[in-house]
């Protein structure tokens, strides 16, 4: 009878970690960065590459998605619980910042569905993971763009700190106090690309659907930003708040040009009630 993945995972994990608790497979993993090392741990659960596991802290994995069990029993399961060869992986953009990387990918993960994920690196090798997960629209916006699509190059890698800024006092000024009166001071007009499902480009496309939604009795509400992260143009925001009066997480992508918001992709995920959980972390623990 063969070794559940579980196992087997598990297993090389434990066999690397006493071969040589400060090496990874091979040297040349070793000399890969963190980001290539977070992108080929995606690619893993399309392509079934055990070896690239070796990239977790086996001791330490601290796991923040709620529908998860935590440590790499938890993300065993999961690879394991998947219908065979169902899984598709394509990661459109790939940052770094620091001890952390995050990704914006393109999956069949039980069904089509947009992701950002976060993973934090210690002595090279990820101790902590946190996402976002939401079903893949079949048709584009209003503005004909969708979820993924636009410029995915990292550029301007000298005003990441300013960038960084730029979004972190937008979100806690515009979506989290709700100043709108100061909304055009960070846009360029109404150039503006949008990426979300609803909303058609512009601040115009933007004013829009805010009426519509209020029509219909919608509300969108931050009630804090947890974690702002960026290399050069492209800043991520992680908040929570509630939609549609239900409790959620927000992670927001946000390109930037010339010390204005030019683009914006997001996730929203509805963070589920807490005798659900298979963790404890809580979906923005640590942040």
């Amino acid at each position: 009878m063969k070794k559940s993945l579980l196992t087997t995972m598990l297993a090389g994990l434990l066999t690397i970690t006493a071969c040589n608790s400060t090496t990874i497979n091979s040297e040349k993993s070793m000399n890969l960065s963190n980001k290539e090392k977070a992108v080929a741990l995606l690619n893993s659960i399309e392509t079934g590459d055990q070896a690239v596991v070796g990239y977790i802290n086996p001791a330490k994995y601290t796991q923040h998605n709620l529908a998860v069990g935590d440590g790499l029993a938890g993300f065993g399961a999961v690879l394991q619980a998947l219908p065979k060869n169902s899984a598709k992986v394509n990661v459109i953009r790939s940052f770094s910042d620091g001890d952390y990387v995050f990704t914006h990918t393109d999956y069949n993960f039980f069904g089509p569905k947009i992701g950002f994920d976060l993973f934090k690196f210690k002595d090279g090798l990820i101790v902590e993971h946190w996402d976002n997960l939401d079903e893949k629209s079949t048709t584009p916006n209003p503005s004909g763009r969708t979820q993924i699509d636009g410029p995915t190059a990292v550029q301007d890698l000298d005003k990441t700190i300013e960038n960084k800024a730029l979004v972190a006092d937008f979100v806690d000024t515009i979506l989290v106090k709700g100043q709108f009166d100061k909304l055009t001071s960070y846009f360029d007009g109404d150039n503006y690309h949008q990426h979300n499902t609803m909303i058609a480009d512009g601040l115009s496309g933007l004013g829009q659907a805010l009426e519509a939604m209020a029509k219909d009795g919608i509300k969108m509400i931050y009630t804090a930003n947890h974690k702002v992260l960026g290399e050069g143009n492209f800043v991520l925001s992680i908040s929570e708040g509630a939609f549609a009066d239900k409790p959620t997480s927000f992670y927001d992508l946000f390109r930037l040009k010339n010390g204005k918001i030019v683009e914006h992709w997001d996730v929203m995920e509805t963070i589920i009630p807490k005798e659900e959980w298979k963790n404890t972390n809580g979906k923005f623990g640590n942040l």
